[in-house]
């Protein structure tokens, strides 16, 4: 639960050389931005793709588990593990998760599993190379992280790193909850995150109170002015079902 921003990219030839010289060519971009860091490039190939069968630092991993894709069959969800990945990881900033960038070569065909055992299934995915990817950066808004001046970094980062896709011709998608993609106005996003984060702690109040006042592990209340954002949110709430 947080403000996140969805983004998904795809080259569609099948030129393995030219899929690398493209991520290379956003990872340098990346080296250009304010992200706290950005991570060596990442390509593997086989097994070493499948976050299940190899053992991984923590954020390699995160990039695996989203480098993988699944397919229905069968009225279940099937696991598809790229073949090939060429790509890198970024830290936006304090507070904020990973944002990975890259390409990923996917199989036409996977071992299924069903009510009527197991086979080939096609995984119907389009081909050339894709990434589809996500990375939630409310939280570096936390005052303790450098506020709302570190989140617009760690946000505007991503969307500046999207937009030099674009100029590469692999962007795909962007889904931005937080507005900006589309708007372009900061002083909006600023204010927009403002009200997540006390609509947060709203929500996170009034589950603690269903539970009798049970303490709750959630990043919102690692706020230093959780109390205040909290009491906000609940009033919010208030005045929107006295309308």
């Amino acid at each position: 639960m947080g403000l996140t921003i969805h983004y998904s990219l795809h080259f569609p030839g099948p030129d393995e050389a030219e899929a690398r010289r493209l991520v290379g060519q956003l990872r340098q971009r990346a080296l250009g931005l304010p992200f706290s860091m950005v991570g060596s490039l990442v390509d593997l190939a086989g097994a070493a793709c499948d976050c299940d069968q190899e053992e991984h630092e923590a954020s390699e991993h995160w990039l695996l588990i989203q480098a993988k894709k699944w397919v229905e069959h069968d009225e279940r969800h099937v696991d598809v593990a790229p073949g090939r990945v060429i790509a890198f990881k970024t830290s936006p900033g304090e507070g904020s998760e990973w944002a990975n960038f890259g390409l990923c070569l996917y199989p036409v065909m996977v071992t299924g599993t069903g009510k009527r055992g197991g086979g080939r299934v096609q995984t119907g995915l389009a081909p050339g190379w894709h990434w589809s990817s996500f990375c939630k950066t409310q939280y570096a808004s936390n005052p303790a992280n450098g506020g709302v001046e570190n989140f617009l970094r760690a946000h505007l980062s991503i969307v500046r790193l999207l937009d030099y896709a674009g100029e590469l011709g692999i962007l795909a998608d962007v889904t931005d909850e937080g507005e900006y993609w589309k708007k372009r106005d900061v002083k909006a996003l600023a204010q927009l995150v403002g009200r997540w984060n006390a609509a947060v702690a709203g929500i996170v109040g009034n589950m603690k109170d269903a539970l009798g006042g049970k303490d709750m592990q959630a990043e919102i209340t690692n706020y230093p002015n959780y109390e205040h954002l909290e009491a906000e949110g609940r009033r919010d709430e208030e005045s929107e079902q006295d309308e």
